[in-house]
């Protein structure tokens, strides 16, 4: 007996969502852990919003790892606008931004960090507050990433790898921003290939699990960034971003 390969997203497709500036609202990509491609679908959501006529900026609240890593750099690049994103405050060590800032002796406090995305939020059409790492990395003094995407009261799309192991981590994910009162628009599985049994059953199975909306991005080729806007817009339905 061989195992099917159904669609693992059957409500993929252009959909009814209407994402004009009137329709969509703020929001924020997290993700289950870092590496996961926060920045892959934040760049590929951006750059579809901006494209149809809403200028979207993605927002990063802390960039650590800085340089080479430059996540507000690539969905610039990504959009093809400096305009497109912006970053609040970046840090070398390639660490959590806590431990980051309290080796650079920097300081960097929690009300900053929160009142800088506000205001960004604030300036434009709409916002896209992209996660550093995973929910419970240390944010700055004793608040961690999902306290910041809980002050900000907007929904949350949760990013997670497709493979083995991705069950126990989105389901985590969801339920530590339920238990904060954070709308979960959906989860995306990053890098899908249904290669394994694991890969072609988890979208489905996270479904029942978490009773949230689950759609799946396969690998792209991102020598050229803008092929996240491409990737993002063939392989998620309208309705994969969060509306009023």
């Amino acid at each position: 007996m061989t195992d099917s390969n159904p669609d693992p997203c059957p409500d993929r497709g252009p959909g009814d969502a209407d994402l004009s500036a009137d329709a969509v609202t703020d929001f924020a990509v997290v993700g289950t852990d870092t590496g996961v491609g926060k920045t892959v679908v934040t760049a590929g959501l951006v750059g579809w919003l901006r494209e149809s006529g809403v200028q979207a900026r993605a927002i990063k609240p802390v960039q650590t790892g800085y340089p080479p890593d430059d996540d507000a750099g690539f969905v610039a690049e990504a959009c093809g606008s400096d305009d497109a994103a912006t970053c609040l405050e970046r840090l070398a060590p390639p660490l959590a931004p806590a431990v980051a800032a309290a080796r650079e002796e920097v300081d960097l406090s929690y009300a900053s960090v929160r009142e800088g995305c506000e205001r960004a939020l604030a300036e434009a059409s709409v916002g896209v507050v992209e996660g550093i790492g995973g929910l419970r990395v240390p944010l700055a003094g004793d608040a961690e990433v999902v306290d910041l995407i809980a002050d900000l009261e907007i929904p949350v799309l949760v990013v997670a790898r497709s493979g083995l192991g991705t069950l126990n981590h989105s389901a985590l994910a969801v339920e530590a921003l339920e238990r904060r009162d954070c709308p979960v628009h959906g989860v995306v599985l990053n890098e899908y290939e249904g290669e394994s049994v694991a890969e072609r059953t988890n979208p489905e199975t996270l479904r029942e699990m978490t009773d949230c909306p689950v759609w799946t991005l396969p690998p792209l080729s991102l020598e050229d960034p803008s092929v996240a806007i491409d990737g993002v817009r063939t392989h998620l339905p309208n309705g994969a971003v969060p509306g009023d």
